[in-house]
């Protein structure tokens, strides 16, 4: 773990996505932060110490998704298939398919191995929220809220796009794990990779931290909220810096396209090898989206923080 100094930042972003805004003053305490994130031969480890069995490893109960088609109360989870051809990308199941007997051991489907792949040393990958919490316990550590996230992955970059400065690619050179090309039928591989990479492929931040940016989307423990009030102001009118912002609450977070299903959504922080261009510009720190609890995909993992140094 790298120990990571308590400070103040500016939060968000106003130039790209809605859900960044508004820009805001924050500070934050101390503390250690995984310089990775976890990687499948380490969660084998707790796996084999504890018999963990994962979300995706457990076949879903319709009572809890109304409307489920039959047949599809199997275990299994999300799979990331590139398309052939040009697509609608505003219809994500163009190109995620639900795959039984995909899980982290299987991550893109039941005919597929970490050990075959060559993926001991890639993020896991196919962990629920509850997954990531289930390791982290274990660890004696904590998920990061997403103002820890956010702070570490700009390695002391203050108002940056990215976590190394504002040009996505200086020099030409490839900072990052994201989709090169058209998303998500073309892409160009100049990273090198076409799914996930071995934790520490490219360069850490000035933190030290690898891969706080694209590779994997990274779980924390804030409760998704889709704006966040002005840090600088509160609701009596006083200014202040809030320290050690949190997200919001359970109901709140609930997906409003949704109205029958009430799971929770937390907040993925990082962007994933699936961000490009014209599609997912969320290779950056203010980055953020929602993710429903129980979900699990082949572009999902997470790394652990801890606020005391006995988590060490």
């Amino acid at each position: 773990m790298v120990w990571i100094a308590g400070g103040t930042f500016t939060m968000g972003s106003d130039r790209h996505y809605p859900e960044e805004a508004p820009t805001r003053r924050v500070a934050v305490d101390g503390f250690w932060i995984d310089a990775a994130p976890v990687t499948n031969r380490q969660f084998a480890a707790f796996v084999a110490a504890t018999g963990y069995v994962t979300v995706a490893e457990i076949a879903p109960d319709p009572k809890d998704y109304p409307g489920m088609q039959p047949g599809m109360a199997r275990a299994g989870s999300l799979v990331f298939h590139k398309t052939a051809t040009p697509v609608d990308t505003g219809n994500p199941a163009n190109w995620w398919r639900f795959e039984f007997g995909a899980d982290w051991r299987h991550p893109l489907g039941p005919d597929s191995d970490i050990e075959s792949l060559d993926l001991w040393d890639h993020p896991v990958v196919q962990v629920a929220y509850a997954d990531a919490q289930a390791y982290a316990d274990w660890a004696g550590k904590v998920l990061p809220t997403e103002a820890e996230f956010e702070f570490a992955a700009r390695g002391g970059l203050d108002g940056k796009d990215y976590a190394w400065g504002d040009q996505l690619a200086p020099g030409g050179a490839m900072m990052a794990n994201y989709w090169q090309g058209l998303f998500p039928f073309a892409n160009q591989l100049l990273d090198g990779w076409e799914r996930t990479s071995p934790v520490g492929s490219f360069p850490a931040n000035g933190y030290g931290l690898f891969d706080m940016i694209g590779n994997t989307w990274e779980w924390t423990s804030d409760w998704w909220s889709e704006r966040s009030m002005p840090a600088d102001k509160k609701p009596g009118g006083s200014c202040c810096i809030p320290s050690n912002p949190r997200g919001g609450n359970l109901k709140d977070s609930y997906d409003p396209t949704q109205p029958a299903v009430r799971i929770g959504r937390k907040v993925l922080k990082g962007g994933s090898h699936l961000c490009a261009a014209n599609y997912c510009q969320r290779y950056r720190p203010a980055s953020r989206h929602p993710e429903m609890i129980d979900t699990s995909t082949s572009h999902i993992g997470f790394r652990c923080v801890s606020r005391t140094i006995a988590g060490l």
